[in-house]
Order: C-alpha cells, then sequence, then structure tokens
C-alpha cells in the first residue's frame, strides 16, 4: 500500500495537485498497486484563520505533532507554499524548511530535462542536450540557522550568517549521488559543484569526502569538478556536458533554479526532498501564482511531473516494482503530452489545466 499525505497548499498549489492525484489514479489502475492519499490544510488561509498574524508569526503554521504524523506516510505530495496575505518568510519556513530538516530529507533532487516541444532559451539546445540531474544536500551549509546580531539597529551592527559543513552530512549526500549515478548508468560522471578556492573550510571537507569515496567505493564513476561560478556558464554554454552533479545546499538552490530556465521554465520543473531512509516530499517548483487562482489556467505539468518522481523514487525504495513503472510510465506520457500544447506558460497553454491532466490521463 502506498501512503499519501496531500497538501495542496497555497494559491494554484491544490489546483496542479488534483490533476496529479488525478493521473495517480489511471497509472494505479493500470499498474495494479493500491494506493491511499490523506489531504492536510496548511495553507495561509488555514493559518489565517486560526489566528495567525500575517506579518509576524505567533502561532505554529504546523505543530511538531502535525509533523510526526507524517512519519507514517510513505511520502508527502506537495501543491505550493506562498500566500501573498502573509509575510514572506512566515509559510515558506515554518512549513516548508520545517518539514525538510524535521523528516531528515537530506535530499534535494532536481531533475534538469528539456521535454520535446518545450523552448528553451538556450539556442541549438534540445531534449538531448539538456538532461542531466542536480543532488543537492538539504538539510546543512547556510540554511541551518546559525547566526545572529551584534549591535543591532546601531551605526556599528555585525551580522553574521554560519555555513556548516559536517562529514556525516556531507557523506550521506555524496553516498546518495554516487549511487544515483551508478544506477541511472549514463555517462556514469559525477561532477561535484563548489568554490574551494575560497570556502578553504567547508568546501575542502566536500573535495576530499568526494575523492576519497570514489577512489574506495565508486572507481566506476568518472569525478568531475566545477567552480560554482564555472558550473553556471557550463549550464548555458554546454549543458550536455553534464550526466549527474552534487552539490552544497546554498549554491544548490542557485543553480537548480537556472536548471529550470533551461529546461523550459519554472512551469515544468519538479522537486524531490528526499529522505532514503524515512518520509520523502515531492512537489512542483513554479511557487503558489495567486494570480491565475481558480482559473483552470496554471500549467500542472510540474506537478504531474513531481509525481512520476514520487513514484519512480518511492517505488524503489519500497522494492516495489509496480509503483516504479508507474512513475516511468507517467513521464513517458508526459513526453507525449508536451508537444501538443502551444506553450508552457499559465494561459497560453492551448488547453486549460485539467485539459492538460486530460491529456496525460490519455497518454496513459
Amino acid at each position: 500500500m502506498l501512503k499519501i499525505a496531500v497538501l495542496g497548499g497555497d494559491g494554484t498549489g491544490p489546483e496542479v495537485v488534483a490533476e496529479g492525484l488525478k493521473v495517480l489514479k489511471v497509472v494505479a489502475e493500470k499498474e495494479g498497486f493500491p494506493y491511499e492519499t490523506q489531504d492536510y490544510d496548511f495553507s495561509g488561509k488555514a493559518y489565517l484563520a486560526r489566528g495567525g498574524d500575517p506579518n509576524i508569526q505567533n502561532i505554529p503554521v504546523i505543530t511538531d505533532e502535525q509533523v510526526d504524523e507524517f512519519r507514517n506516510y510513505d511520502t508527502i505530495y506537495l501543491g505550493a507554499v506562498g500566500d501573498p496575505d502573509v509575510a514572506p518568510g512566515i509559510l515558506e519556513k515554518s512549513l516548508l524548511l520545517n518539514l525538510r530538516f524535521k523528516l531528515d530529507q537530506y535530499i534535494n533532487l532536481r531533475p534538469v530535462k528539456l521535454y520535446p516541444g518545450v523552448a528553451t532559451p538556450l539556442a541549438n539546445k534540445g531534449p538531448d542536450d539538456i538532461n542531466f540531474d542536480v543532488i543537492r544536500e538539504n538539510t546543512e551549509d547556510l540554511y541551518f540557522g546559525g547566526g545572529g546580531f551584534l549591535r543591532k539597529d546601531t551605526p556599528h551592527e555585525v551580522a553574521t550568517q554560519e555555513m556548516i559543513a559536517t562529514r556525516f552530512g556531507v557523506d550521506r549526500c555524496l553516498r546518495y549521488a554516487f549511487e544515483f549515478c551508478r544506477k541511472k548508468n549514463k555517462k556514469k560522471m559525477l561532477t561535484l559543484v563548489a568554490k574551494t578556492n575560497v570556502l578553504t573550510y567547508s568546501h575542502n571537507l566536500w573535495w576530499r569526502a568526494f575523492n576519497e569515496m570514489g577512489d574506495a567505493d565508486y572507481p566506476d564513476i568518472k569525478r568531475d569538478y566545477n567552480h560554482i561560478d564555472a558550473c553556471c556558464m557550463w549550464f548555458v554554454k554546454n549543458p550536455e556536458f553534464y550526466d549527474t552533479v552534487v552539490v552544497p545546499n546554498m549554491f544548490g538552490d542557485i543553480i537548480t533554479d537556472l536548471g529550470a530556465m533551461i529546461q523550459g521554465g519554472m512551469g515544468v520543473a519538479a522537486g524531490g526532498n528526499i529522505n532514503p531512509e524515512g518520509t520523502s516530499m515531492f512537489e512542483p517548483i513554479g511557487g503558489s501564482a495567486p494570480k491565475y487562482t481558480g482559473k483552470n489556467v496554471i500549467n500542472p505539468i510540474a506537478a504531474i511531473a513531481s509525481l512520476a518522481m514520487l513514484l519512480s523514487v518511492v517505488g524503489s525504495q519500497k522494492g516495489d516494482a509496480a509503483i516504479e513503472r508507474a512513475g516511468e510510465k507517467v513521464e513517458k506520457a508526459i513526453i507525449a503530452t508536451c508537444p501538443k500544447m502551444k506553450s508552457q506558460s499559465a494561459g497560453n497553454m492551448g488547453f486549460s489545466t485539467t485539459g492538460v491532466g486530460d491529456l496525460i490521463c490519455e497518454a496513459l
């Protein structure tokens, strides 16, 4: 039994998740695996309805007990986080980052894949050129929350933000990346992206661990290294060079959005926050798009691609071939559907949100 907690979230999130669930129903019937879903409302509107202050957080967006409840599920399927009536950071930090950290979703998996028929801003590049994966460490680096102020609001103010890398955290991310690259069995090349010439402590740890692990356990995987600035250039100039990329948290946050743009935009980009030994969470990257809410014009492709990733990853973790196959079939249905769409932009797809979901179901 595949158990999924569904968080539609804010804005257009519930609309795109509904299309993903429609696709799930069809592919589950075809592959013959049982599943169950449970809806949860941790949206901005729910926060406000419970007396939440829109400007300064005064109550929990989600309690520790509610987070613990998600441990009873195989996975979380998230729509979007962000409400224009709630100050930026309240929902994102208290829900999204909270879930990532407390459920120890230490891997952020971001495929950078250009689907057929989808426009890329890169000249003379097509689906064969833009097809790689970025594995971002998801719980350390500048995101762990360390830092503070000295003499705040004075002319002599000092602000610090701490970057950390633990051997434990680096090793488990690298191990996942090496194994992912080996299983994918494409170019069998893993590229570490960092800034070892400036961040000479934390990124030196990444560099040493990368090479020690590769030498000891993965002689079949070719190792490559990019400074972060060089990587940004090569993503644009020669994306076909890459196979699998592994990167610390902050730089990963940056290059995955660059990756999303070269694959056609946020409307087609999917992401997974993965705990290989626990509960993972999958989401489209495009945000809540409040101006399109309720208009049936938002693009659901990223949410459906997130569902495909959910099925592939969780199916593999559970050792369930039917669920894993279902993920592959949804991915193929997306590839068959994208060329039929006029555009990936909201309102210009040539189909409604529900219409695109129907096309995917037909392709299945």
